[in-house]
């Protein structure tokens, strides 16, 4: 693959100062320890045909620590969601046992509204 099919959001530059963007110098954010995960556990019943969701905000790390996060409290309460753009969405309303969970495991949680 050649040098220029890794630029990110430039097609082309009169710029000579211009500094390209390359795909692999992006890197995603590091995790924060639980200690400093600061989330809040909310619910959800926007877009969902009247059903209610409980969503997990705030959480700061890589895509694979959150799809991580994601898949224990799924399991824990039995339901399907999802995770996405630093938020989990847990189907039903599971907000005080998903703030358990999550200080049990160190996190920083509070209840939303």
């Amino acid at each position: 693959m050649g040098k220029n099919k890794n630029k990110v959001g430039v097609v082309y530059s009169t710029n000579p100062d211009y500094q390209y963007e390359y795909e692999d110098e992006m890197l995603e954010a590091e995790t924060l320890p639980p200690g400093q995960q600061k989330l809040v556990v909310a619910i959800d019943r926007r877009q969902r045909g009247g059903k209610q969701a409980t969503l997990v905000k705030g959480f700061v790390g890589t895509d694979e620590d959150l799809q991580k996060l994601s898949k224990v409290l799924k399991n824990k309460c039995g339901v399907g969601g999802t995770a996405k753009d630093g938020e989990i969405l847990i189907q039903g309303d599971f907000r005080d046992k998903i703030v358990l969970l999550l200080q049990e495991q160190g996190y920083q949680a509070k209840r939303g509204n």
